[in-house]
């Protein structure tokens, strides 16, 4: 099953205590964190956020001095945790011809997949028309 959610990005200083800023600011507004992942070598770091509730979190992450970036619809789909699921549907999606920008795994087993090409990655990964 796949289904549609929102990808927030927030850009922090890659410094300790960044997570735990980002995480307790949207913790305390009692908006659980689905999945996240952070990139960033450097100084800055790239963190993405999959909440079930956009509009809270951003709201919390501003009131805690924070920023989204930038938020994008991503595909979330479920997944029986096995090897090769991963390699699966990544081919999937290569054979489909669709380019990937994001993807990170979510809890309960789902991978959460983002796209330049929305419209053909929803195709490829079976989600369903609203």
């Amino acid at each position: 099953m796949a289904h549609m959610a929102v990808d927030l990005v927030i850009d922090v200083v890659n410094s300790p205590g960044a997570l735990a800023r980002v995480a307790a600011a949207i913790s305390d507004a009692g908006v659980n964190i689905a999945a996240a992942t952070c990139v960033g070598k450097h100084e800055q770091a790239e963190m993405h956020i999959l909440v079930p509730h956009a509009e809270a979190a951003k709201h919390a992450l501003a009131i805690s001095g924070l920023t989204v970036s930038h938020e994008h619809q991503v595909v979330v789909v479920d997944v029986v945790d096995r090897p090769g699921v991963l390699a699966d549907l990544a081919r999937k999606i290569a054979e489909a011809g669709v380019n990937l920008e994001v993807v990170y795994v979510a809890t309960r087993d789902r991978v959460v997949f983002g796209s330049p090409d929305l419209a053909a990655l929803k195709k490829v990964l079976g989600v369903p028309e609203s």
